[in-house]
């Protein structure tokens, strides 16, 4: 999959993140196009724990109740140790694309696993570098997945999202 012209969104705080994925919905956005990758978990006092129940995955910790959200809105949960990154939770398209990217014992100079999985869709070098420093800065990275026509629809209801960065 090549993502050519499609969006990425780099928000700086999980509520954005969340809020641009509810617009999208509202607006009948297909959600299940979309993907969203950040850090789920950092040190606190609370406990942190995983597990699954049914079809959907139940979290605790300081940010469990908005991945539990977006666990609802958009499909494929996971949770991966990224080393370079750390606990990494996402959910969307990106999942899959991440575990072929794994299997596939693929692997892009100075980049993490999630980095490679970035390069198999067709990002630059210099594109995953700084996707991935956004992450490290515990940011959320929101990745549409289909035709120019969900991209351009997208950009169009997040045009006045506070959206740090629109590649």
């Amino acid at each position: 999959m090549d993502t050519g012209n499609l969006p990425f969104f780099i928000f700086n705080t999980h509520v954005e993140a969340h809020d641009a994925i509810l617009s999208l919905s509202r607006m009948g956005f297909d959600v299940k196009k979309l993907s969203l990758v950040g850090k789920g978990y950092h040190s606190e006092e609370h406990p942190l724990g995983f597990y699954t129940s049914g079809d959907r995955i139940k979290s605790w910790g300081k940010q469990g109740a908005f991945w539990g959200s977006i666990w609802g809105l958009l499909f494929a949960p996971a949770v991966f140790l990224v080393p370079g990154l750390g606990l990494m939770v996402m959910a969307g398209p990106i999942v899959s694309i991440l575990v072929s990217a794994l299997e596939g014992a693929l692997v892009v100079g100075g980049v993490s696993a999630l980095g490679a999985a970035l390069s198999q869709v067709g990002l630059p070098k210099n594109a995953v570098i700084k996707y991935e420093t956004a992450l490290k800065a515990d940011k959320y990275l929101l990745m549409v997945h289909g035709s120019a026509a969900d991209a351009d629809t997208v950009r169009s209801v997040l045009a006045h999202a506070n959206v740090e960065t629109l590649a």
